[in-house]
């Protein structure tokens, strides 16, 4: 991992970094995952771990969320339509809470 402060760090899903100046930033990422809940069976993103790693980039000041819906599909086609629209209600609740949490911050889910 990369601990130059102008550089891109990556963060896990976990929140743990190696670099003490992203301490704080992995623990609020923890927390949004913990409040973005699965409106069908309500557990947390983490939980489920439905978000695979964050990458902020100081110098461009966006935060990149790497997440893996597709492991988590059904292989009933018609499941898959009712996956979807439950895939974006929660990316809509991780986007949200995360612009809350960091204010100002680009925010691209992957």
């Amino acid at each position: 991992m990369n601990t130059e402060p102008d550089r891109d760090t990556s963060i896990n899903s976990s929140g743990y970094s190696n670099d003490y100046s992203y301490e704080k930033l992995g623990e609020k990422l923890e927390a949004v995952l913990e409040r973005v809940k699965d409106p069908e069976s309500g557990l947390s993103c983490s939980r489920l771990g439905l978000v695979k790693k964050f990458r902020y980039s100081r110098e461009h000041n966006l935060l990149y969320v790497f997440t893996d819906f597709f492991s988590h599909r059904p292989a009933c086609f018609t499941c898959i339509g009712i996956t979807m629209a439950i895939e974006s209600t929660i990316m809509r609740d991780l986007r949200k809470q995360l612009e809350l949490e960091f204010p100002g911050v680009e925010i691209k889910i992957l």
